[in-house]
């Protein structure tokens, strides 16, 4: 059973200060492909649909979209860190455990997320007045789910709905919001053109989690891949990767035909890093590795898929 360690309870003369490049590195960068995908796929649908799009908005969703993945992120490694779930064991880069390799209060983590989330919330208020309510009722689900996924006496990312749950907020209810404050239309339909965005975010969480299934059942976490075993887990993530190629492929065939083109380019650009990712063995060893190719297949598929969406606005356009 792991401690409840009292890290945070340390002399705090002794910290170290919280320097930009600390703060930067709490932020991981390497994981905003799950925002700012889900932003790109919104903002090409909206292209798509009305032949507009306003690069002011769009800009201004993406920052409010990294900003609470950079919470997320922060708020993750404050929890699990003052918990003492994490340890330099746990085959993590030393940029990717900052209050591990580093004597830093973590309450300085604390508050740098929760400053991130004001800010996101600031920033929120400019398409609140352009698009009304319906995005602040989103961004309020999201919030709570930021908070709820790290904190709290049962966090989601215990449970086996860690990866349900953050492919639907980030990969479901972002483009979906996105969509609505860019064209005036709350569309039902988005939620099915963001099946690739949930399933992409959905699979960054299940590599994190069943890489370190030994790791979690130590910490009596119950996440899916604790649960069904990483034989099961590694199945379900085959598959899952293969579904993913095919939703794609399938919804611009349905709804974006002029985007057809592009499909060839994204098979053959993403055959190597998918192919990659299907050798991992998705082991604690092999953590680091297959988190960098998972976030690779996010870009390379979220990207041509967007690009498939904008092309085929552009042939409506002709």
């Amino acid at each position: 059973m792991p401690q409840d360690n009292s890290r945070d309870n340390a002399d705090c003369l002794t910290y170290q200060t919280l320097t930009p490049k600390m703060a930067w590195l709490l932020a991981a960068p390497h994981t905003w492909p799950a925002s700012i995908l889900p932003v790109l796929i919104a903002a090409a649908c909206a292209w798509a649909a009305t032949g507009t799009l306003s690069i002011t908005m769009t800009f201004t969703l993406l920052v409010i979209c990294i900003l609470m993945q950079s919470a997320v992120n922060t708020f993750n490694d404050y929890f699990d860190y003052v918990k003492g779930t994490d340890s330099v064991e746990d085959n993590v880069e030393e940029s990717d455990a900052i209050l591990i390799y580093n004597n830093v209060n973590p309450k300085s983590a604390l508050w740098l997320a929760v400053g991130m989330l004001a800010v996101a919330f600031l920033l929120g208020i400019y398409p609140i007045v352009v698009a009304g309510v319906t995005p602040l009722i989103i961004a309020l689900i999201g919030a709570l789910v930021v908070v709820l996924y790290s904190g709290g006496k049962t966090p989601i990312s215990y449970l086996p709905i860690g990866e349900l749950v953050s492919g639907g907020v980030m990969g479901g209810l972002i483009p979906l919001a996105c969509f609505q404050v860019l064209t005036g239309v709350l569309e039902p339909l988005m939620l099915v053109w963001a099946i690739p965005t949930i399933i992409g975010v959905g699979l960054i969480m299940l590599t994190n989690n069943t890489c370190d299934i030994e790791k979690d059942i130590a910490a009596r976490r119950s996440t899916l891949s604790v649960k069904i075993g990483r034989e099961k887990a590694v199945k379900l993530y085959h598959a899952l990767l293969a579904i993913w190629v095919v939703a794609i492929i399938v919804i611009i065939l349905i709804w974006y035909t002029g985007g057809v083109v592009v499909l060839p380019f994204m098979l053959l650009a993403s055959y190597p890093l998918l192919r990659a990712l299907l050798n991992n063995p998705i082991i604690p060893q092999s953590r680091i590795g297959a988190m960098a190719q998972v976030c690779s297949v996010n870009i390379a598929l979220g990207s041509f898929y967007a690009a498939a969406i904008f092309a085929s606005g552009v042939t409506l356009a002709l």
